[in-house]
């Protein structure tokens, strides 16, 4: 099946009404009929600031970058940009065009990435 991978990098404690940001994507995804979504907390890294942040540190604590993830269908891609506009939400991400499947999948599944070539 053809579609695209979607990653939001957010720090882990920015929130969007009262939730953690990268929880509020989880279940905007969710909500929105997406398959699935992960969300891994980074050991270290730097932005666009070039400060260097690692999770060593306990005074650092909610300074450290959360990736969300979604691998979607062009629609679920469109889906989730709109709803992002619509909610105002300012994120940084990457988009990129992606193949997937199931390997051995049953009825519920999506096409193989047989399919993608």
């Amino acid at each position: 099946m053809q579609g695209s991978f979607f990653r939001f990098y957010v720090h882990e404690d920015h929130r969007h009404h009262g939730k953690l940001v990268w929880e509020w994507l989880l279940e905007r995804g969710n909500r929105l009929g997406i398959r699935g979504g992960s969300a891994f907390k980074a050991m270290a890294g730097f932005g666009r600031h070039h400060v260097l942040h690692e999770a060593r540190f306990f005074e650092l604590a909610g300074t450290l970058t959360v990736e969300v993830e979604f691998i979607v269908t062009q629609e679920e891609a469109q889906k989730l940009l709109d709803m992002l506009h619509e909610e105002k939400v300012r994120l940084f991400y990457a988009y990129t065009p992606a193949c997937f499947g199931v390997i051995n999948p049953d009825a519920a599944d999506p096409p193989s990435a047989s399919d993608c070539n």
